[in-house]
C-alpha cells in the first residue's frame, strides 16, 4: 500500500492512497484526514485504506497531480536519525583522523521534526559557505512503541517505510559537535520522497528490518552513486529498540538509517558529498568534490522489481534571501 499527502492548504494536508503506478489516487475521506491520524488509529483504519488500494488496482481513482504532493508526513512528533552504515563512519574517521567511537550501541540523535519538506520543492539555504550537502537514507514511521520494547518485537510497530534526503551543513557540523550538545544549525529540515509504503509493498526487498534496494543519486543529471541498503549494521528493529529503551515512542515517530554507504564505495559511489570528499582525502590527501552551489539539482530514486516505490526526490538548491 502506498500513502501520500496532498496539499490542501492546511499544515498536515490530506491523506490519499496512491496506485502502484503512481498515476491515480483516492482520498481517504471518512477514514483518516491526515497520515498522522491514520498512524494513530492504524489498527482501526488499515483495512479500509487497503480497500482503497484494491479499488485503485481495479482502475478506479482520479489522476494524481504530483505537483501537489507534500512530504507524506509534513510534520511529526519526533525525528530520530541513526548512523547505521559502518562504512560511512569508518571513512569519515580515517579522513579526519578521528578516534573510533567505542560503543556497541547504535548511534542516534534527535533532529528537527516540525516540518518535512516535499521531495520536489526548492530548498533555501542562507550561504554556500556553510557547506551544503545531502544525505540519502531510508526511514521508517512507527506506530506507538511502548518503552522497553525489545528489538525482536520492534518490527511489529513499523507502519511505513520512506526515502529521506537529510540535508546537512558541513561547515557548521564540526563546530556544533565540539560543544558536546546536539546539532541545530547544521541540520535544517529534511526532505522526504512523496510516497510512504507499507513494508509488504517492498516485497522481498524488505529483509531483517532493512531495505534491500540500491539508492540512485545524481547531481545535475550526473551519476553520483547507487549504494545498497542491505549493509546496515543495525536493522530498523534494532534502531527502534534502542530508541524505546527508556521512553515510549509516540505514533508517527520517524527513524532514519543514516547515510546509505557500502564497503564497495569505489564501485557503487556514495549518497552524500562529505563521504566522497573523505574518500578523496584518504586517496589524494585533499578533497576535490565541492559542496553544493545555489542552482544545483539533486535527484534520488530507488528502483526495484516493483518499480519506484517511494517516488522521486528532485530538488533545486536555492538562496534563502
Amino acid at each position: 500500500m502506498r500513502l501520500a499527502t496532498l496539499d490542501n492548504g492546511t499544515p498536515d494536508g490530506q491523506l490519499i492512497v496512491v496506485s502502484r503506478d503512481a498515476a491515480r489516487a483516492l482520498p481517504a475521506t471518512g477514514i483518516a484526514d491526515t497520515l498522522q491520524q491514520a498512524i494513530e488509529r492504524w489498527d482501526a483504519v488499515e483495512q479500509a485504506l487497503r480497500d482503497l488500494t484494491a479499488r485503485l488496482d481495479a482502475e478506479d481513482g482520479e489522476a494524481l497531480d504530483h505537483a501537489r504532493l507534500l512530504a507524506p508526513l509534513p510534520r511529526a512528533w519526533q525525528w530520530l536519525d541513526g548512523s547505521a552504515f559502518p562504512q560511512h563512519a569508518d571513512l569519515m574517521q580515517k579522513a579526519f583522523n578521528l578516534p573510533p567511537i567505542e560503543t556497541d550501541r547504535p548511534l542516534m540523535y534527535q533532529g528537527l521534526s516540525d516540518r518535512f519538506l516535499s521531495g520536489t520543492q526548492n530548498v533555501p539555504f542562507p550561504s554556500e559557505a556553510d557547506g551544503i550537502d545531502f544525505e540519502g537514507e531510508y526511514g521508517v514511521i512507527t506506530g506507538t512503541v511502548p518503552m522497553g520494547t525489545p528489538a525482536s518485537e520492534a518490527l511489529n510497530h513499523v507502519r511505513l517505510v520512506v526515502l529521506i534526503n537529510d540535508w546537512s551543513l558541513r561547515a557548521i557540523a564540526p563546530i556544533e559537535m565540539k560543544t558536546g550538545f546536539g546539532w541545530v544549525q547544521a541540520k535544517p529540515a529534511c526532505s522526504v520522497a512523496p510516497f510512504a509504503v507499507t513494508p509488504d509493498e517492498l516485497g522481498e526487498a524488505w529483509v531483517d528490518g532493512r531495505v534491500h534496494l540500491p539508492l540512485e543519486v545524481q547531481i545535475n543529471g550526473q551519476w553520483f552513486g547507487h549504494p545498497h541498503g542491505r549493509e546496515m549494521q543495525f536493522g530498523f528493529h534494532e534502531l527502534i529498540g534502542h530508541a524505546a529503551r527508556t521512553r515510549d515512542l509516540v505514533a508517527g515517530t520517524v527513524i532514519g538509517s543514516g547515510t546509505v554507504s557500502n564497503a564497495d564505495y569505489a564501485t557503487v559511489g556514495s549518497s552524500c558529498i562529505s563521504e566522497r570528499r573523505a574518500i578523496e582525502m584518504i586517496a589524494d590527501g585533499k578533497p576535490k568534490t565541492p559542496f553544493l552551489h545555489f542552482g544545483d539539482h539533486i535527484h534520488m530514486e530507488v528502483l526495484g522489481d516493483r518499480g519506484s516505490p517511494f517516488g522521486i526526490i528532485d530538488q533545486k538548491v536555492g538562496h534563502s534571501r
